[in-house]
């Protein structure tokens, strides 16, 4: 199919690259010229592991990059709607969506032939039906269902392992107005014949999306609170997941005797928070929704006010052993809210090392990958700098914000270091006993 993905952000690009690499011929719009050069490059704008080798093997072929939206849609098929929309802390921003559906609509005016628009932004339920077609109507002067068809596809793409989420999907949710329209989606994805595939509505697919993060965000949260606790009782989280994981329900175990550990576990193990584009703007605008419909999500306010409280753990933490920060020396490993990515937005680091700027630390910092993000939003008043051994040389505080494979060296170049710094673990990836002195989110004293 020739496919038309308009936006080359996160969701965007590592769609139409995908969709490329199965066999589509794909077009991507955006109106960042820079953007556009390159990808057309085949340098991407963002940081996805992966995504730079797929685009280098289909850009110029299968896949370009253009700034004419008009042209797109015409040479196209299928249209995927992937522009952003930010969360304003009341309803989600929709200006993006209006604009492009207002710019689809003028060119199927003139447009022969029947052609299908579908949302694969995050949108809450509803959007789909009563926002994008009205304005794909009123602008082409064509009905939906006849002239064209509307649909809602969304994105489950975790960031870090996005290339493989999609080319490897669990399920996908093809929503639409009609079956024309499903069946056209279905066209799309029939490089995956053995993937569950949900036929629905839009609005059932919006909803799908947005429970499914909060699902998600909900696990984290209530991991994060039964540390909390266990940090006041004296237990130790880590061992309190261990025995909760092996929960058959949880972990079932084969015929064989295997134990399947899914990848759902790692949502339930304690942390410094939860960060990045979509738990906390998906989450927070699904609460917006639910008191907007008249359905309070008491359960999701929670959720959210546990995440929020979470970084203040790490500053608990550290005020254990150095009260005063002021003129400390003090390491902030992980700027990205994960590993594998070099998103920082939300991210946990970005309140704790503002609170260590505040409390007059001098804040040392490392990431294999975000740093320049970071360096955007902090500037000089944190030294980025390119090595984990030097990052935390001469320090005495090391906080471990991100779980990036990198810092398991951490003990072994602490061994080195003549000063021993507290090494504060906001992620429990290291053995509380391979530094001497350790402290870490859920671990009590007893």
């Amino acid at each position: 199919m020739k496919v038309s993905v308009i936006g080359t952000g996160y969701v965007g690009l590592v769609s139409g690259v995908c969709l490329a690499a199965t066999g589509h011929d794909v077009i991507c719009v955006d109106t960042d010229e820079n953007k556009i050069a390159r990808i057309n490059a085949g340098d991407p704008p963002i940081y996805e592991a992966g995504l730079e080798e797929l685009l280098k093997r289909h850009v110029g072929r299968s896949l370009h990059a253009t700034k004419d939206l008009a042209q797109a849609v015409l040479d196209s098929d299928i249209s995927l709607i992937a522009v952003g929309t930010p969360f304003d802390g009341a309803t989600i921003d929709l200006r993006y969506i209006r604009e492009v559906a207002r710019e689809i609509g003028l060119v199927l005016r003139d447009k022969p032939g029947y052609h299908v628009v579908v949302v694969k932004s995050t949108v809450v339920p509803g959007t789909t039906e009563d926002v994008v077609l009205p304005l794909l109507e009123e602008h082409s002067g064509k009905r939906a269902g006849v002239a064209f068809g509307v649909g809602m596809n969304p994105e489950f793409l975790r960031e870090g392992e996005a290339i493989n989420d999609f080319m490897e999907p669990d399920r996908i949710v093809l929503g639409g107005i009609d079956p024309r329209t499903i069946d056209v989606l279905d066209e799309l994805y029939k490089g995956f014949p053995n993937v569950d595939k949900v036929r629905t509505n839009p609005r059932t697919a919006e909803m799908i999306k947005y429970t499914s993060n909060s699902l998600l965000a909900s696990l984290i949260s209530f991991s994060n609170e039964i540390g909390n606790l266990c940090a006041h009782i004296g237990v130790d989280v880590v061992e309190v997941m261990e025995g909760v994981h092996l929960d058959r329900r949880l972990s079932p175990i084969t015929e064989d005797g295997t134990r399947i550990r899914p990848a759902s576990l790692t949502y339930l193990a304690a942390g410094c928070g939860f960060g990045g584009s979509c738990f906390p703007k998906d989450v927070k605008a699904l609460i917006a929704y639910g008191e907007a419909q008249g359905s309070p999500m008491e359960l999701l306010k929670a959720v959210i006010d546990v995440n929020r409280a979470q970084p203040e753990k790490m500053m608990e933490l550290l005020r254990k052993h150095l009260p005063e920060l002021r003129g400390r020396k003090v390491a902030v490993l992980g700027m990205a809210f994960k590993p594998g990515t070099d998103d920082i937005r939300e991210s946990p680091s970005i309140p704790v090392t503002r609170q260590l700027l505040d409390a007059g630390a001098v804040v040392v910092a490392y990431d294999p990958v975000a740093r320049h993000e970071a360096e955007r939003l902090f500037g000089n008043d944190v030294r980025f700098l390119e090595d984990l051994a030097e990052a935390v040389a001469g320090v005495e505080a090391v906080l471990v914000m991100t779980r990036w494979p990198q810092f398991d060296s951490l003990p072994d170049l602490l061994k080195r270091s003549s000063i021993q710094p507290v090494v504060i673990d906001g992620r429990r990836m290291l053995p509380r006993d391979a530094v001497p002195r350790y402290e870490g989110i859920g671990l009590g004293v007893a």
